[in-house]
């Protein structure tokens, strides 16, 4: 575990008030406009078509392969979009993709989500097909929130299929045990809110999946969704083949993964996170323990996908704005690209260190 100075502005050192502002407070102001140069129709896993947007850099140290959470899509995710700004700045080429059911892919395909089932495998066949396209390796598979559970079942499938060019995975505040947290959320009011204000946004979201595919989604069903379970259970299991959705839960989450993966992987989690269950704390800290490769990078404060810095803390580390969390992925998979290779005039990756 690395441990690291970090503190933010004095109104958003509650867990729950710095979640709020993460949602709410930063839709009405983009900081950095995602302008892509180009677009891809990649296909996912069992031939899925994911829409994607894609900036080139040269010469650049990788790529970084990113997607976002639980709703939204690609023109509305500000965090997402900050991540590419200075990603790009740090000389990264960036892939940014509308996960399975979302934004522009849900137009495409009527297949719902699987919480990283399929969309690991989608992660790493996006990176096979960046390789045609010519992005430069090694491909980064980063996300936040339930994206980065999304991220982890990637490096995980990316062991398992041999993926040589996948160099590893950068989360922020992944979901990892879906039981757990959903149940936590229940036992607390502001819990009961986040509930309710996702819940919302999946019917709305359902009814749009009904709009583009009005034979396979009934209205009647998405009526009555109420709860992020309600959801699952209502469109999702049946076509995973799960009996319940604890049992689609528990297949699903990727905290048991942890401990099996070998491919560098950072997470940055903080203790206050409202919407995951306090329990997973320990657990994690003890897993990345005994596990060298994974690296965690716990904080008492941040909230969920928060992360917010002061002016001081800015300060302190050098950077150009707010986004703390964003930036300590960025120094992680800098410290990677360098221990691993270096990047020469032509821009040709160099192995260094052998």
């Amino acid at each position: 575990m690395q441990s690291l100075s970090y503190w933010p502005p004095l109104p958003l050192r509650s867990g729950v008030i710095h979640t709020i502002f993460t949602a709410y407070g930063q839709r009405w102001e983009c900081l950095y406009p995602w302008r892509p140069q180009t677009s891809h129709i990649f296909q996912g896993a069992e031939g899925v078509p994911l829409y994607g947007e894609g900036y080139r850099v040269g010469p650049a140290r990788g790529t970084v392969i990113a997607t976002y959470g639980i709703t939204g899509d690609l023109q509305n995710q500000w965090y997402l979009h900050t991540l590419a700004h200075w990603a790009i700045a740090r000389r990264f080429e960036v892939v940014l993709f509308d996960w399975r059911a979302h934004g522009r892919s849900a137009a495409l395909s009527p297949v719902l989500t699987s919480d990283g089932l399929y969309e690991g495998q989608d992660f790493v066949a996006i990176a096979r097909q960046c390789q045609a396209l010519g992005y430069t390796p090694p491909y980064w598979l980063v996300g936040y929130s339930l994206g980065g559970q999304l991220a982890l079942w990637g490096t995980w499938y990316a062991q398992q299929q041999g993926a040589t060019d996948i160099g590893g995975a950068a989360v922020i505040c992944p979901n990892l045990d879906s039981n757990r947290s959903l149940a936590h959320l229940g036992t607390t009011f502001w819990g009961r809110q986040f509930e309710r204000a996702i819940s919302r946004q999946l019917q709305r979201w359902a009814y749009r999946l009904h709009r583009l595919h009005p034979d396979l989604f009934d209205l009647k069903t998405i009526a009555q969704i109420d709860t992020i379970a309600g959801f699952d259970a209502a469109l999702v299991i049946d076509r995973l083949g799960f009996a319940s959705v604890a049992d689609y839960y528990a297949a699903s989450s990727p905290l048991p993964l942890l401990l099996q993966l070998r491919l560098p992987t950072w997470i940055l989690y903080a203790a206050d996170d409202p919407l995951y269950a306090p329990a997973l704390v320990p657990e994690l800290l003890a897993i990345a323990q005994n596990n060298p490769a994974l690296t965690l990078l716990m904080t008492e404060q941040g909230g969920h996908v928060g992360f917010t810095s002061d002016r001081q803390c800015q300060r302190l580390w050098g950077d150009p704005d707010y986004c703390w969390g964003i930036h300590r992925l960025l120094d992680w998979l800098e410290e990677q690209t360098e221990t691993t290779g270096r990047i020469n005039e032509g821009g040709t990756r160099i192995r260094t260190g052998e």
